[in-house]
């Protein structure tokens, strides 16, 4: 009986993540470049159950099978796919169509500078033509440097990232891929960065001007899947309240000596 409690809090101590994760999702529909997460679970392992001190057979311990102990929280996960395209006709908007991040040059708070990941394109240059997120950070180019694009003129970014002013070739914006995903942790809302053991390669996506790309998060998808899981949390607290009711019985009604 006891066990039983367990399992059903293992269960809802589970479902609980997995809401936590989609509350996530969710509130980041609408963040540009954002990737939806996952919640994965796993069983416990199983362990052989016992029949201890039964006076009724010729033996004292016989196994009575296999016993799991319910449900362990797993990991997140990453769903890299393409999210829908919006067209914004601003010249510095830029999305990524197929793999690759931008290259951003990102200062936090204690004025710690560091190489920071995104596929959020929502660009704008300063008053001195630096082409900056929308938090203020630098994009970098192919060299790791910052981008300076001329304030006057018509801008133009070909799918290779080659930025032109007026016609005249004035830099390029560095596209950056990775072998395995795993090896990027998330920074924030739509930022990574990239761990020990991250290796670079060359990356096949384009770059699309006058758009940018959104949050692959399918809302309808995810408000079902939360019924999913409030339903299986309410059936682990019901199984939990008759558990406890029943012991009470055992307790107070059964186990009583008058």
């Amino acid at each position: 009986m006891v066990r039983g409690l367990y399992t059903a809090y293992t269960g809802m101590l589970n479902q609980q993540y997995r809401l936590d994760t989609i509350t996530n999702n969710l509130a980041n529909s609408a963040t540009t470049g954002y990737k939806r997460e996952g919640a994965t679970a796993r069983a416990f392992d199983e362990e052989l159950a016992i029949k201890c001190k039964d006076g009724t057979e010729g033996y004292v311990d016989r196994p009575i099978g296999k016993m799991s102990l319910g449900v362990k929280i797993g990991e997140n996960y990453t769903d890299w796919g393409q999210g829908s395209f919006r067209n914004t006709e601003n010249t510095y908007d830029i999305a990524i169509e197929g793999n690759g991040f931008f290259s951003i040059s990102f200062t936090n708070k204690r004025g710690q500078e560091s190489v920071k990941y995104t596929r959020d394109g929502s660009f704008t240059t300063d008053v001195e033509g630096a082409l900056r997120t929308k938090d203020g950070d630098y994009v970098l180019n192919e060299d790791n440097e910052f981008i300076y694009i001329p304030t006057t003129g018509q801008t133009r970014i070909d799918e290779l990232g080659n930025i032109y002013n007026d016609g005249t070739y004035i830099d390029k914006i560095k596209l950056t891929d990775f072998e395995d995903y795993n090896y990027l942790k998330k920074y924030g809302e739509n930022m990574y960065d990239a761990v020990d053991g991250a290796q670079e390669t060359a990356a096949d996506g384009v770059f699309r001007q006058g758009y940018l790309e959104m949050s692959n998060v399918n809302v309808v998808k995810e408000m079902v899947e939360m019924i999913t899981i409030t339903r299986a949390y309410e059936t682990n607290q019901k199984m939990i309240q008759t558990m406890d009711t029943t012991l009470d019985k055992a307790v107070n009604s059964i186990g009583s000596i008058k």
